[in-house]
């Protein structure tokens, strides 16, 4: 009998232990008070600058060719090899050319000889007007066909029409081309000034922007460059292939010369500017894309609430929507708060 009241009265104090400790924890959890730093929201202008990257190209592209087919007797210049204004490039065998512009020649000279042998037998009444007058077509037949094949001949040789580059050699010495068939692939370029960067944009970026508007330029061979450039033509129709619309930054060079085709990043400078709240990066809380939180501070309480993020700037955030500029944020501790929490503002 007494072992059975010992053992309820030890068990009655164990349950009565259990309770005290449930107790103290209690109100000791309830009254955490969790010291944070708070800061104003800001606003900021921030200029709808338009970032953009593209390939290096220049003002105009053409292709060389000859407009007579024949064999190749020289190509004067390789690849990347700069060119000035009327420089011989590449040349036809001319062989073929000269034997027709002779034969254009004496053909000529028969005609003449007919016409005028012609003249002479109508002055005797020999020969009918008719005669005469075709005798004199014959003539300023032959006299077109023999300006056609000299100007042929002129063509049988391939002039620099402007300054540039060669950006890639098709034909060879001793190969055979066809009229019109690409024997060079140039780059002009006048100047130095010719260079452009070509960018894509999306339609409402092609839409803000217009001929003449100021950018900087940085390209990956010049990585310790900033270059100068401007607006220069805006495509009027979308690249299909690209699904964007094509606009071109002529670039101020100076003394450097890059590649056709290297890698350029731009910052195109437009009139649009927009109101932005601007809160520190430390401040965000499960960010995700442009998508986050953070917590606002009202009457010595925390709401979690969304903001939708415009972009990032070094530790800075251009939050486009969630935020007034009346709010307060927290801007440490955020980790440790939830909306029940006490919070202590701190300097």
């Amino acid at each position: 009998m007494n072992k059975t009241i010992t053992i309820s009265l030890l068990s009655l104090f164990l349950i009565m232990s259990c309770k005290e400790e449930r107790k103290e924890v209690k109100p000791f959890e309830n009254t955490e008070v969790i010291p944070v730093k708070t800061a104003s929201v800001g606003s900021l202008a921030l200029a709808g600058n338009i970032s953009a990257s593209g390939l290096v190209t220049t003002e105009n592209e053409t292709t060389y060719s000859f407009k007579i087919g024949g064999v190749v007797s020289g190509v004067f210049v390789e690849e990347g090899q700069f060119f000035r204004k009327g420089q011989l490039l590449a040349t036809l065998d001319e062989t073929e050319i000269r034997a027709g512009l002779n034969q254009s020649d004496l053909n000529v000279q028969k005609n003449e000889r007919d016409y005028r042998r012609a003249t002479n037998l109508y002055k005797d009444s020999v020969y009918t007007l008719e005669q005469v007058q075709n005798t004199k077509t014959g003539l300023d037949i032959a006299r077109k066909q023999k300006d056609a094949v000299a100007f042929n001949v002129k063509y049988s040789k391939i002039y620099a029409t402007a300054d540039g580059f060669v950006a890639q050699k098709v034909a060879n010495k001793g190969e055979i081309v066809g009229p019109g068939s690409p024997v060079l692939l140039i780059n002009e370029t006048s100047h130095n000034n010719n260079y452009l960067l070509k960018v894509g944009l999306t339609d409402t970026e092609w839409a803000s922007t217009k001929i003449g508007q100021k950018a900087v330029v940085t390209l990956d061979g010049y990585p310790d460059k900033q270059f100068d450039a401007f607006v220069f033509r805006k495509s009027q129709s979308a690249d299909m292939a690209l699904g964007s619309f094509q606009v071109e930054l002529k670039l101020t060079m100076n003394d450097s010369k890059p590649a056709v085709g290297m890698f350029g990043k731009a910052e195109i400078k437009t009139d649009h500017s927009e109101d932005f709240i601007v809160i520190p990066y430390n401040s965000l809380l499960e960010a995700d894309g442009n998508k986050a939180f953070v917590y606002v501070v009202e009457n010595n309480k925390v709401k979690k609430r969304p903001i939708t993020i415009a972009k990032f700037e070094n530790s800075k955030v251009f939050i486009q929507d969630g935020l007034q500029k009346s709010d307060k944020i927290v801007i440490s501790n955020s980790a440790y708060l939830n909306e029940q929490s006490t919070i202590k503002i701190i300097k």
